[in-house]
């Protein structure tokens, strides 16, 4: 057996591989209040040097450089005023020319950049303006390989690289930017050329309203508005997902999310039984399948749609943009995809729901394991998935274990009940709707067993869904001889995070990493994210890395607080302005994460060790 139950242990693990920027900071012992103090101090770091203003004369300081000690660049760290108007702020200095790049923000006033209130009067609104705007100074510095300005992908996150203040509508553009240099010299001209010259004109072409194709704006804009209300209604609707008539759920290729194209598409279409319609602010009526609460199940043909469907509300969770297929394809914001995951870390779970025994008379309400099986894996998934506070879960045969998801009538007459520890989803799945609130959609084209559960049954036949849940009725009538093996989902047990167990990651000059979507490098320690599959983008990653340092620093997880209460303290913090929020722990280029996808990463800490309330 690679599983056991019940104690405390210290994780293993090499040390970091990752690329790209790190970030640590001095960590003063204690909790509570001081912490906070601790974050303000990370905040004053930021802060202007030199006597704490804003200089003038960049142009001049930095050709006077030309030639110095690459190490001189540090002298500029502060605010300067540019003559455009505009605040230049070196918020991080380069150490040499093979360091990470520096930190830069460019801030823009609102007498400049004069956007219409209308377009950031709202979170909402400032959120997509922000990410179209982070998008306009990509493309505006491309051929500068020294500026970097993150803009995302299709998804509409809020992210650090362009904010809009809710007080003017004043813009801050935060880039990395790779100081020239000549060997270890300072190429000063080139430096005055890059943040004097480039970096303002594209700001002017770029964050000022009168430089920007009004109507383009709008769209954005009030394409994502329309998606957030079509989101917030559905609980209203008793729905967890929509797919809008028109969407193009395919994708280019596994490596490129931008919306298939060519005869081959197939515009959704739904169900005349399941369609719905919503009115929208700016969309007006819009119409589309309606995914209720409940036990979905999604059948057919291999290659003919069940998955695309199923990943299209995956990411229902986001906002997308223009353009993209998806802008009006919705899920609940408490919605997480479920898969098996060998080799993962569990800590302290109740799983006996799925696990009855173990041979070796482990306790399986106390299961621990440094490498879990496919089905003991997914099992402690769904458990910590539900104790984070998820209400929708998706699951997709094809990557799930199939012997948590049905034991068939022939096996349970082949192999005893006694002699199997594990109880199948099909179940109990009825329960979690039933008594915990819980919804689910599942991808199933292999076990018709699951006909008899569901509530609803959608097919897809060369990507046009029906409604086949009367034929499966009828098919589910006639018995099989399989016998249930459970009658319901008893719910998870709250666990503690120790904070001892985390502080080492974070004290002194820890190294936090992402390397791309799948790896977080957190102290010691490699935090396995591959099959969170909801992380839409690398800085996702970052920002779950700057959360978990917030959480430990200000004290959040106290020893006392379950992992559930800590994360709503959490939610609490990022609500108002979650950028400026983890701004604070350090300056970087990331994404603002959802409290799931921080605690699947905390699940997966190989250190971490649990308490039990």
């Amino acid at each position: 057996m690679r599983e056991r139950s019940g104690g405390h242990r210290g994780g293993g693990g090499g040390r970091p591989r990752g690329h790209g920027g790190g970030y640590g900071g001095q960590r003063a012992h204690g909790g509570g209040p001081g912490r906070r103090d601790e974050a303000r101090t990370h905040e004053d770091q930021r802060q202007p040097r030199g006597g704490g203003g804003t200089r003038s004369g960049l142009a001049g300081e930095l050709r006077s450089m030309e030639g110095a000690q690459y190490g001189r660049y540090k002298s500029l760290v502060g605010r300067w005023e540019l003559p455009g108007g505009e605040t230049l702020e070196l918020v991080r200095g380069q150490a040499d020319p093979y360091a990470p790049p520096a930190r830069v923000a460019l801030h823009v006033p609102a007498q400049l950049t004069a956007f219409p209130a209308e377009l950031w009067e709202t979170p909402t609104r400032r959120r997509a303006l922000a990410s179209y705007l982070a998008r306009q100074a990509a493309h505006a510095v491309r051929g500068e390989k020294a500026l970097r300005v993150d803009a995302g992908g299709q998804e509409v996150l809020e992210r650090s690289s362009c904010t809009v203040s809710g007080e003017d509508g004043s813009v801050t553009l935060r880039l990395g930017a790779a100081l020239p240099g000549r060997g270890r010299r300072i190429d000063g001209r080139e430096a005055e050329r890059l943040l004097c010259q480039v970096l303002p004109g594209a700001a002017e072409r770029t964050l000022r309203y009168a430089a920007l194709e009004a109507e383009a704006v709008r769209e954005f804009v009030e394409t994502v508005e329309d998606s957030v209300a079509l989101r917030e209604a559905l609980d209203g609707l008793g729905l967890v997902g929509f797919v809008a008539e028109g969407a193009v759920l395919p994708r280019r290729s596994g490596v490129d999310d931008r919306p298939a194209t060519g005869g081959g598409v197939v515009p959704f279409a739904s169900p005349e039984e399941l369609r719905v319609k919503v009115t929208l602010p700016h969309a007006g009526e819009v119409r589309g399948m309606g995914v209720p609460e409940g036990v979905n199940l999604v059948v057919g043909g291999g290659f003919h749609g069940k998955s695309t469907l199923l990943r299209a509300l995956e990411t229902g969770i986001w906002d997308h943009v223009p353009g993209d297929g998806r802008e009006l394809v919705v899920s609940r914001s408490e919605t997480v995809k479920l898969r098996a995951e060998d080799g993962r870390r569990v800590e302290r779970v109740d799983v006996h729901a799925f696990v009855d025994h173990l041979p070796d008379g482990s306790d399986t309400t106390d299961f621990s394991t440094e490498n879990a099986s496919g089905s003991t894996s997914q099992a402690a998934s769904l458990c910590e998935a539900v104790e984070a506070g998820a209400r929708v879960l998706l699951i997709d045969e094809d990557t799930a274990a199939t012997n948590l998801m049905i034991r068939d009538a022939r096996m349970q007459a082949l192999v005893a009940k006694d002699r199997e520890p594990l109880t199948p989803l099909v179940d109990s799945i009825r329960s979690l709707h039933r008594d915990h609130g819980v919804s689910t959609v599942l991808v199933m084209g292999g076990s018709g067993d699951y006909l008899e559960v569901a509530d609803r049954v959608v097919m897809m036949d060369a990507y046009r869904p029906s409604d086949v849940t009367a034929r499966a009725r009828e098919i589910a009538s006639v018995p099989t001889g399989r016998n249930a093996e459970a009658d319901s989902f008893p719910g998870v047990v709250s666990r503690v995070p120790d904070p001892d167990s985390l502080d080492a990651e974070v004290r002194g000059r820890a190294r936090i990493r992402a390397r791309g979507e799948d790896v977080l490098s957190f102290g010691d320690h490699e935090v396995d994210l591959r099959a969170v599959e909801q992380i839409a983008d690398p800085r996702q990653v970052t920002g779950i890395g700057l959360a978990l340092e917030l959480m430990v620093r200000r004290g959040m997880l106290d020893g006392r607080r379950t992992l559930a209460e800590a994360l709503t303290l959490l939610d609490g913090e990022l609500t108002a302005d979650a950028t400026s929020t983890l701004l604070t722990v350090r300056d970087e280029d990331f994404a603002v994460p959802r409290r799931y996808e921080t605690a699947s990463a905390l699940n997966r800490v190989r250190g971490l060790r649990m308490l039990r309330r």
